[in-house]
């Protein structure tokens, strides 16, 4: 089917071009044809090259009629006039000076339209009285075919404006479809950018201490080194397979083949919450985590998103809070929110990692993101605390 519009669509300049050849010739051979019929017998002057000449003055410049339109009805009308005040028959060369003024009433402001219904029409009402007509039925017939030629000329330039109105609103909506999709990837640029801060700054902050742990018992006590190096390996396999699994989202097309289970998998939430206590555990750092109310599934960004604020408030424990310090985790489910509190006792002297203050930072845009509260800072009998709320679907335990 579009191979069939595209053959049956035409230049417009070919369309005017064969239009108006075909009214020239039709023009000259109607001239011919009338004058041997009816004109020559009531005394007109003959129909002879010079007529000829004028209906191509008239008829020829449609071809470029869109591309020019006021100079082709200036021809056409001065075409019409030096015929009929040649004395040639009349009802010749009428039509192509009305189609020039539809072209410039459709293509041209208003303005400029009343003045060329004007030109035509006075050029149709002296044709008119040259044919020997009244000035009633001359001023009638132009009146008339001015106002058919009105109304269509009006409604193409409208639909014209409409059209173009259309194509902008359309070019408006492709440019916000852009910037929507542009900032769109900005999101998600962030958002990865995030979970890397979360994962790098957590199992790094691990690292550091156990290897700095590692190192102090290296001699006096092996069996403790042996057990901060194998927390070591383990952390570091742990890290690869998390930003591993979280920088294959970066990589997902339709031409590259991803194992979609363990794509899914690679969000954490509170049901790998064990397993961040226990390597929390294994940097030096002794955790209580206490639970009340029911556990119960939660959405995948809220459930996200509670991990990474223990996440992050354990990496903080292990970075800052010096030695000795114990943290406490208490998550409470409520029926229309989880509340957590993460808590230690530490000095607050320990700056065994440097930090950038963006994990805190982080940890509000996480929470306000689904709509909870979140409260961070020293607590009055020493210590710092994170507390957070975040609202969440009522589903069955």
């Amino acid at each position: 089917m579009r191979l069939i519009g595209r053959r049956l669509r035409v230049d417009p300049v070919q369309a005017d071009t064969a239009l108006a050849v075909v009214l020239m010739v039709v023009t000259i051979v109607y001239g011919l044809q009338s004058y041997q019929a009816r004109y020559r017998a009531e005394g007109w002057r003959p129909f002879d090259v010079a007529a000829a000449g004028l209906c191509v003055l008239a008829a020829l410049p449609l071809a470029v009629r869109r591309r020019h339109p006021w100079t082709v009805l200036v021809l056409s009308v001065t075409g019409l006039l030096v015929y009929t005040g040649a004395g040639f028959q009349p009802s010749v060369n009428v039509w192509p000076p009305l189609l020039a003024g539809y072209t410039v009433i459709a293509r041209r402001p208003p303005r400029e339209a009343v003045a060329a219904g004007t030109l035509t029409g006075g050029a149709w009402i002296a044709s008119g009285l040259e044919a020997r007509l009244s000035v009633e039925l001359a001023v009638a017939q132009s009146v008339i075919a001015l106002g058919i030629v009105g109304i269509f000329a009006t409604g193409t330039r409208r639909l014209a404006e409409r059209n173009a109105q259309l194509a902008e609103a359309t070019d408006r909506l492709r440019r916000e479809q852009e910037l929507r999709a542009r900032h769109a990837v900005v999101e998600e640029r962030v958002r990865i950018a995030r979970e890397l801060h979360d994962v790098i700054a957590h199992h790094l902050s691990a690292l550091a201490v156990q290897a700095g742990v590692a190192e102090y018992v290296f001699a006096s006590d092996p069996p403790a080194a042996r057990a901060a190096l194998a927390a070591i390996g383990a952390t570091s396999r742990e890290a690869l397979e998390e930003m591993r699994g979280l920088l294959q989202v970066l990589r997902v097309s339709g031409e590259v083949p991803c194992d979609q289970e363990r794509l899914y998998r690679a969000a954490p939430g509170l049901a790998q919450l064990g397993e961040l206590v226990e390597r929390t555990r294994a940097a030096g750092v002794p955790i209580r985590v206490v639970v009340a109310g029911p556990a119960r599934m939660l959405a995948p960004g809220v459930d996200l998103c509670a991990f990474r604020v223990v996440q992050e408030a354990l990496t903080n424990v292990i970075k800052h809070a010096g030695r000795p310090a114990t943290a406490t985790v208490d998550l409470c489910y409520r029926p229309d929110r989880l509340e957590g509190r993460i808590t230690d006792d530490g000095p607050g002297n320990g700056r065994a990692v440097p930090g950038s203050g963006l994990g805190l930072i982080g940890i509000r845009e996480r929470v306000r993101l689904y709509g909870g509260s979140v409260h961070t800072g020293p607590r009055p009998d020493g210590g710092f605390e994170v507390a957070f709320t975040l609202p969440v679907t009522s589903t069955d335990p």
